[in-house]
């Protein structure tokens, strides 16, 4: 592992408490490693519009990766650096399989959340990311209407009830879609070649970073091929037992500081 030049954080469960705010160890820690030179940035399943604000209080104004990785935008000037969609007909196909089972769903495009009802789990969401829902009378009629297709396609409902649904949308469409989970009720649907990793990738590349000179943190499936890809992956006490084991080093949970102790130890060396 080469000299840490890069620091992603992942925010719902790793960076964010359990109360959906910052942890206060964790920004004095991330103002003294951006003092050192160190790149710090977001790596999120959350909208641009939900990022950005943790952005702008720990003053990073550099490129986000929002989307699980669909989408690279920078902080400050709102600049798409890269970005991929979800390919029409596969959106129509996912959005009838959904509607199928009669569950709450989120669709995106321009960086803003889309419903044909509004239901609990929807309106729970926007308040856990901090926007605004829009209803539409006709996702499918609206979908034609874009230029391209949605960012990200989200069902929302109690995790194991999305496993069928999941099942579902496996056997009609294979591998013609990245599914992951940020939280365990949302199962959300991306372009195949959108992953966390992927978008990191084309940060890194953009700052001449090479992928041993990385550290990476998380707490969810959709972290691990991000794991994958950094120098020193590190994963939160509050993960699950796989993706704690797909990590170099576990720190301690999104409530207790986790992120700056592993910052602490790797970066600022205190403790170590």
């Amino acid at each position: 592992m080469g000299k840490i030049k890069l620091v992603a954080l992942d925010l719902d469960g790793t960076l964010l408490t359990d109360a959906v705010t910052l942890e206060p160890r964790a920004r004095e820690a991330i103002r003294r490693v951006k003092d050192q030179g160190v790149i710090v940035t977001l790596a999120t399943g959350r909208m641009f519009s939900s990022a950005r604000p943790y952005a702008v209080e720990l003053g990073l104004e550099l490129p986000l990766i929002v989307y699980h990785g669909a989408q690279v935008r920078h902080s400050g000037t709102g600049a798409v650096l890269f970005e991929r969609t979800i390919p029409r007909y596969l959106a129509l196909v996912l959005i009838k399989k959904i509607k199928e089972f009669n569950y709450a769903y989120n669709v995106y495009w321009d960086d803003r959340l889309y419903v044909e009802r509004i239901q609990a789990e929807n309106e729970e969401y926007a308040w856990r990311a901090g926007v605004e829902v829009h209803q539409v009378e006709d996702m499918a009629a609206l979908l034609e209407q874009q230029p391209q297709g949605p960012l990200k396609i989200v069902a929302l409902n109690e995790g194991p009830a999305l496993n069928p649904l999941e099942a579902a949308i496996r056997q009609e469409v294979g591998d013609s879609i990245y599914i992951t989970r940020s939280l365990p009720t949302y199962l959300e649907l991306l372009h195949p070649e959108v992953n966390k990793a992927r978008g990191l990738q084309a940060l890194a590349e953009l700052e001449g970073i090479r992928p041993d000179e990385i550290m990476v943190f998380g707490d969810s499936y959709n972290d691990v091929q991000m794991f994958r890809y950094a120098g020193l992956a590190v994963a939160m006490a509050n993960a699950p037992a796989e993706v704690r084991a797909a990590a170099d080093y576990v720190t301690g949970s999104n409530n207790d500081g986790g992120v700056a102790q592993a910052l602490e130890k790797f970066i600022l060396q205190e403790g170590a």
